[in-house]
């Protein structure tokens, strides 16, 4: 059985990389080169390349395959060798799902996999706030504008390195060497930011207040309409900063947007019930699949 060769997610072919995911039309974060880069050694990120497909596989805390990256359109799917042997595949997005289930048949069984599900929202309407189901956000932000002399900033890379510091300030405060997932995070933002010029299509701002930054989001262009915010990070004191730092970046930055996508949920319902409250005007919905041996 013809076996795939896998090798570590690296810059020597990026932009090759992200020539084929244009190809695969979907909105998912997972896949972005910023994300498959930022989480490399979290997750044991490993590509492998074939004529026309990038394929992804974890080795981290265990071996799984994710949704391969293309032109799925452009496949046969029932005689790729690579897909006749019994595998299951994580991430897997609604559309490439379908393809599957209509060339492979009854060899493809799915579940849901909510917690991965990205959140789209209407970017208009988050940097509009109006109306009853946005009130309480611009109350926030409005209370925000109020208490505290601020400037916002495009992010650039001369303002990395306070970025940098004010991440370690959010670090020590959220106590992040009591937790894997916050350690995770910590260096997946530190690998992106110091790779801030190399990294294609990165988009960013940052509020500042007497002197140091207090807030800032890092941002991807993932499509000609889509915008996804891979982090966000806010000061504690600072009433309303989180909705400010959302609402000022896509009225500055994001505005040439149509949709924003704030990822996912992983599961966790105070986040979950967070991102509800934004009034999602989508989702892009992701699945475990299961492959019967062909």
């Amino acid at each position: 059985m013809q076996e795939l060769d896998f090798e570590p997610i690296s810059f020597s072919r990026k932009d090759e990389y992200m020539e084929r995911l244009a190809l695969s039309k979907t909105k998912s974060s997972d896949f972005s080169f910023t994300n498959i880069w930022g989480w490399a050694d979290e997750y044991g990120l490993e590509w492998a390349w074939t004529n026309n497909l990038v394929w992804i596989r974890q080795s981290s805390p265990e071996v799984r395959y994710w949704a391969p990256v293309g032109n799925w359109d452009n496949v046969d799917w029932a005689a790729c060798p690579y897909m006749k042997q019994a595998r299951t595949f994580y991430r897997v997005p609604e559309r490439l799902l379908g393809i599957w289930q209509e060339k492979l048949g009854d060899r493809v069984t799915s579940h849901e996999d909510r917690g991965q599900w990205d959140y789209i929202y209407n970017v208009e309407e988050l940097s509009e706030l109006r109306g009853k189901k946005f009130h309480k956000k611009k109350n926030l932000v409005n209370q925000f504008k109020k208490l505290y002399d601020y400037t916002y900033e495009p992010m650039t890379a001369d303002c990395v390195e306070a970025v940098l510091e004010m991440q370690e300030e959010w670090c020590m405060w959220r106590e992040c060497e009591e937790s894997q997932s916050l350690l995770a995070e910590n260096d997946a933002i530190r690998r992106v930011l110091e790779q801030w010029d190399v990294i294609p299509h990165l988009i960013g701002g940052s509020i500042q207040s007497e002197g140091k930054v207090i807030a800032y989001t890092v941002a991807e262009a993932i499509n000609g309409d889509t915008v996804v915010i891979h982090f966000e990070k806010g000061k504690t004191g600072y009433k309303g900063v989180y909705q400010a730092i959302n609402n000022f970046f896509l009225m500055n930055d994001g505005s040439r947007f149509t949709y924003v996508n704030r990822e996912q949920d992983l599961d966790d319902e105070g986040l979950r019930k967070a991102k509800m409250s934004y009034n999602p005007v989508d989702f892009v919905k992701k699945f475990v699949v299961e492959l019967a041996q062909g």
